[in-house]
């Protein structure tokens, strides 16, 4: 598709909205600040300026509204005018990255991430510090501590910590799989990896090894660098196009990876990217699909957190609770700040942390105030368990997170399941 013909198409997708105001309470920037132009509404204006050319691509206020969108798409499901607010951003931040310089920090952060040679052997040496400790023992308020809390949230929990050489019981009606592998997931939660294949397999799924795969481009896509995001699609769709073929599904236990590679065919616009992206699921979706079969007793209380990018984007909503429902004697709730945004969103922490810990803060809060206190807050974007880990430390609140195939695969153990038969 043409440049000129896609954008057409990204801001064409703002056109619905007829700035009624149902999103305002639905965008985490717009109840921490108050500010009309931190809204969906307020920011759907700027951008129909920035289409027609009222307002330049450099102005200051424009970049500064516009950068400080999470681009959760919270403001999606509330609207009763289905504005496709997710593609009228993507492309107001490609008017933006054509017209200015990334920052320095930007910059660097996505140079990192678009090569597998700098970021494995840095989240490498990153697992190993988180192995000494001192991230855990330093975690705490203030910028540096904030960012050790978040690497000690990575790590598994206790009881999750074996390795991956345990053989389920397989179901003999396997379908077969192959699983997105990822930067950060297949480097700082590895372990995540591994209770994928462990619990996958007790439901009766076989899976396929997929070489040569890279970072999704998640990041880069939504930070206006469509260059880099499109190299890394293809990519991941050279790598997969093979797999596709003899594996039933793709799957995707980190919820931004997941909306990314179910975008593919958009991204790339070609028929081997949308076949690609037509087979991924999340690891929630294939597990609920099977059920999953139920585990061992597992009597402690878990507050689910949604993800952004699997609520909001893959308008997935009850597998991840089937999953958790599977786990006997789970007590699990729902916070009704479960649906909104914690602050992560990819590298915005990194670039707003002050509007991050402020979005950040409200959802601690409230974990902090329910009634019982729960002892772990499920969710299934190594981001958000990064973000809720990091801001529960920094309030001194002992509770702990893990993504829900974690719970799944110890219920697993309990139960006996991984011992072969």
């Amino acid at each position: 598709m043409p440049a000129a013909e896609r954008d057409r198409a990204g801001w064409a997708a703002l056109d619905p909205c007829v700035h009624c105001g149902f999103c305002l309470p639905a965008c985490p920037t717009y109840l921490a600040t108050g500010d009309e132009s931190d809204s969906p509404r307020g920011r759907i204006m700027l951008m129909r300026a920035l289409e027609r050319g009222e307002i330049p691509a450099d102005d200051p206020a424009l970049v500064e509204h516009l950068d400080a969108c999470l681009g959760c798409r919270g403001c999606e499901p509330v609207c009763p005018s289905g504005v496709g607010y997710g593609r009228g951003l993507e492309t107001a931040r490609e008017a933006l990255a054509r017209a200015n310089s990334f920052s320095f920090r930007a910059r660097a952060i996505l140079t990192v991430f678009r090569h597998a040679f700098l970021w494995r052997p840095l989240f490498t040496l990153a697992r190993l510090f988180r192995s000494t400790g001192l991230p855990a023992m330093l975690a705490g308020r203030g910028d540096t501590r904030f960012t050790l809390g978040m690497l000690a949230s990575t790590a598994p929990m206790a009881a999750h910590a074996a390795g991956p050489d345990l053989p389920p019981f397989r179901p003999s009606d396997s379908r077969s799989i192959a699983i997105f592998s990822g930067c950060v997931m297949s480097t700082l939660f590895s372990h995540i990896h591994h209770a994928t294949r462990r619990t996958l397999a007790a439901n009766g799924y076989d899976v396929i090894e997929v070489r040569g795969q890279a970072c999704c481009g998640a990041l880069h896509e939504h930070a206006g660098d469509r260059a880099s995001a499109e190299a890394l699609a293809r990519q991941n769709v050279d790598a997969f196009a093979e797999a596709a073929e003899r594996a039933d599904f793709i799957v995707v236990n980190s919820a931004g990876c997941g909306a990314m590679l179910k975008d593919y065919g958009h991204l790339l616009g070609d028929e081997r990217a949308a076949a690609v992206a037509a087979k991924v699921r999340d690891v929630s979706e294939l597990l609920a699909e099977r059920g999953p079969r139920p585990g061992g007793a597992l009597p402690i209380d878990v507050a689910y957190d949604a993800p952004c990018h699997l609520q909001h984007a893959q308008r997935v909503h009850a597998a991840p609770l089937a999953v958790l429902s599977a786990i006997p004697e789970l007590r699990l709730t729902l916070l009704p700040g479960s649906d909104k945004c914690c602050g992560s969103a990819g590298i915005y922490s990194m670039l707003h942390p002050a509007m991050a810990r402020a979005v950040l803060d409200m959802k601690v809060a409230e974990l902090g105030a329910a009634v019982p206190r729960p002892d772990v807050v499920a969710t299934g974007n190594p981001g958000c368990l990064m973000q809720i880990g990091a801001g529960l430390r920094a309030a001194g609140l002992p509770i702990d997170v893990a993504h829900p195939v974690e719970l799944l695969d110890r219920s697993y153990r309990l139960a006996g399941i991984y011992i072969s038969s």
